[in-house]
């Protein structure tokens, strides 16, 4: 069976097993991706935010923290958006269960939108960004990561701890099916330029680019920090309203 969007968190072993990796330790999620968007946002004091795929509302929790003014996370899951309501219970966040497409966004709503490793999973994503770029007062910032288009480009897959990483067929951009955490799960290819391009004809301004270069405080163990070096895991883009 193919899953797309975010109907794999809804099978319950699935959803347990990615929790487990998800929180790991040493899960480059934590230690790489994480620290690279968290630049990228910079100060989020009195700032609304929308979280777009916000799967158990960890990274809402840590805005809240850091004093935003108002958070407002949506997931398609219903086991990921019970979990964002325990995290978010008594704050100034909420959950909204829907899929991004569907989602109603409210013009010139929020000061920020973001989002953490979603949008390779959305076919249209012109939609997404022009509907991203609507909901933005003037001015505002829309933050995102998403894999690293050398890990989504090859039709080979493989599974395991990867020693070697296959880079192939990176300008036949577009579905792909990948097996993970026993499940086949559908991702949407697309190279650094046509990311780019996307949020340009939106209207978007790039500010800034990372691919999550791995920092040797964020690490346990040199073994990992050392294996981290080799292939970039994620592309991180921020862009401003004009």
């Amino acid at each position: 069976m193919e899953y797309s969007g975010s109907r794999v968190y809804d099978d319950h072993d699935f959803f347990e097993n990615y929790m487990a990796r998800r929180h790991r330790e040493e899960s480059p999620n934590k230690v790489i991706e994480y620290p690279a968007l968290m630049t990228l946002l910079g100060d989020v004091r009195e700032k609304t935010i929308l979280d777009l795929g916000c799967g158990d509302a960890s990274l809402g929790e840590e805005l809240l923290k850091q004093q935003c003014e108002r958070y407002v996370g949506i997931d398609g899951s219903q086991n990921m958006c019970h979990q964002a309501e325990l995290k978010l219970k008594g704050t100034k966040g909420s959950v909204v269960q829907s899929n991004l497409e569907s989602y109603g966004y409210p013009s010139h709503t929020f000061d920020c939108v973001v989002s953490q490793l979603v949008l390779h999973y959305i076919e249209d994503l012109d939609h997404i960004v022009k509907k991203v770029y609507d909901t933005l007062k003037p001015g505002g910032e829309f933050v995102f990561s998403v894999l690293h288009p050398v890990m989504t480009a090859s039709f080979k897959s493989m599974t395991g701890k990867k020693t070697d990483w296959i880079v192939d067929d990176y300008f036949q951009t577009g579905r792909r099916i990948e097996p993970w955490i026993g499940e086949s799960v559908v991702k949407y290819h697309r190279t650094i330029e046509e990311y780019f391009l996307l949020l340009q004809r939106a209207g978007f301004t790039i500010q800034g680019l990372r691919e999550g270069t791995p920092q040797r405080e964020n690490f346990q163990h040199q073994d990992e920090y050392e294996r981290r070096q080799r292939i970039p895991l994620f592309l991180l883009l921020s862009c401003t309203k004009k």
